[in-house]
């Protein structure tokens, strides 16, 4: 568009044409070379206005040469359209102006420069670069693209935009401050223009807001009619019995629990009950141990007090100057002293208690199982001398080993009688000589093992010499009567 003879910069709409209400734009020319500073923008009713300084990029100024003029435009249907960088399609973020006086995001025209193919780290002093949107030609300073001026006119401009339309914007949760504008169809989702670029969408379908809404917009009843299918109507039935299963599943459990609480209530029971029995007995001991020894104890103090009284009476009667008082009380002395030496002292022994606590929880009850606790007794606790504790766990291990032994012979007798019917069986025919021999010696195995089951353990001694005779005239019959048939 040409201005009073000048070439002044168009502002293009590279996405759609928008239509809406006259835009009017006051515009100050300063140079030949032009840059847009949009300084503020304010709503007048129906219409809006956005004042714009041209000012000049190579530093060439003019104060007479600054004339002012309005121009009018078809506003936008958003402001939107023409705050959004034309490479990311984002809203302006640090927004640089180039020598053409087209404005960019500076992290924008950074990725353009690294990926052209003049960028090196041994750049020259004065790097070119090609306005995405005219093509001209920029050369950079050293310092790169931080060099070109900052648009803060424009910058202000979007922060105040971005105010008043946040609550109608969606902004992106990977970049900050970058409005969802964009609609990705592969992913099916907002994205920003970041998102395109830089982010996870890059190189993926897209569509605008507007015609994915269009294209979408029958979506919603095809997913009712999917969801009115027949097999979601027996959702509920299936709902309802899996409640009633849940209760009866509960129910069961809460009865498990029941019969739960019961049986350790029981066993509880039973384990207090044998606790206190035990702990009774023993305070029984506990008792009857006080008083033993506290009888002992009070003689033997009786005696101390006899022997001290007479100690000292003795040493009086030294010290008596007349004969017939020191005879008179020397006598009854001398007597005193033969009676207290006719009495005995008692022996201090070591007291055993048998049995011992340990060795029957050890033994007995710890072996018990746990349904059968109370069918446990409390055993007899006796207070008696070492010897005889000694004495008595000496006759238990005989005890034991008399029954360790009578069962080995039980087992052997057994077998050795389930041979013999298996002889006895096979050879009915061939030899039947051998079971009238057979049945003699059985029914003497018999008896013998009979008469030691119930026997005394006393006479178990003799009753296994008894059997190993008896057995021993078996087998040598036996070997005989076969070696002589052969």
């Amino acid at each position: 568009m040409i201005v009073d003879g000048h070439r002044e910069p168009v502002i293009r709409n590279n996405k759609k044409k928008v239509v809406g209400q006259p835009l009017d734009i006051t515009v100050h020319r300063k140079s030949k070379t032009m840059e847009i500073n949009c300084l503020q923008y304010y709503n007048t009713g129906s219409k809006k206005k956005v004042v714009v300084m041209f000012s000049s990029c190579n530093g060439n100024q003019s104060e007479n040469e600054n004339k002012t003029s309005v121009i009018t435009y078809k506003q936008m249907n958003n402001l939107e359209e023409e705050l959004t960088c034309c490479i990311c399609y984002n809203l302006y973020e640090d927004p640089r102006v180039l020598p053409c006086s087209h404005t960019f995001c500076r992290s924008c025209l950074e990725s353009v420069v690294q990926s052209s193919s003049n960028y090196s780290i041994w750049r020259p002093i004065r790097l070119p670069l090609k306005c995405p949107t005219c093509r001209s030609i920029a050369e950079l300073p050293p310092t790169g693209i931080g060099a070109l001026p900052a648009n803060f006119a424009l910058r202000a401009i979007i922060e105040k935009y971005s105010k008043e339309n946040n609550q109608d914007i969606l902004t992106c949760p990977d970049h900050s401050r970058q409005p969802l504008n964009v609609y990705c169809l592969l992913d099916r989702k907002l994205v920003c223009g970041h998102c395109l670029t830089v982010g996870q969408h890059q190189g993926h379908p897209i569509d605008d807001i507007q015609s994915a809404y269009i294209k979408e917009k029958d979506t919603p009843r095809k997913l009712m009619e999917l969801l009115s299918d027949k097999q979601w109507t027996k959702i509920c039935d299936l709902i309802d019995s899996l409640e009633e299963r849940k209760s009866e599943s509960m129910n069961m459990v809460q009865e498990q629990k029941k019969e739960a609480l019961q049986y350790f209530k029981k066993i509880n029971e039973a384990i207090e009950t044998k606790k206190y029995g035990l702990l009774g007995t023993l305070n029984d001991i506990n008792t009857r141990m006080v008083v033993k020894y506290d009888t002992q104890i009070e003689k033997m103090k009786e005696i101390q007090e006899e022997q001290l009284e007479l100690v000292s009476l003795c040493s009086s009667v030294q010290e008596e100057d007349s004969p017939l008082i020191f005879l008179e009380r020397i006598n009854d002395i001398r007597i005193r002293v033969k009676s207290l030496r006719k009495q005995k002292l008692l022996s201090v022994n070591h007291v055993e208690l048998y049995p011992r606590v340990e060795h029957v929880l050890k033994n007995q009850w710890s072996k018990t199982e746990i349904g059968e606790i109370d069918k446990l007794t409390i055993p007899k606790i006796e207070i008696c001398s070492k010897e005889e504790a000694e004495k008595k766990s000496n006759v238990k291990k005989k005890s034991v080993a008399l029954l360790t032994v009578t069962f080995l012979l039980r087992t052997i007798f057994l077998s050795m009688l389930l041979i013999l019917m298996m002889i006895l069986l096979d050879t009915t025919v061939i030899f039947p000589v051998l079971n009238e021999t057979s049945l003699m010696y059985i029914t003497e195995i018999m008896q013998t093992i009979s008469n030691y089951a119930f026997s005394k353990v006393q006479a178990a001694r003799s009753t296994f010499d008894c059997i190993s005779d008896v057995l021993l005239e078996f087998i040598r019959k036996l070997i005989s009567y076969f070696y002589g048939s052969v």
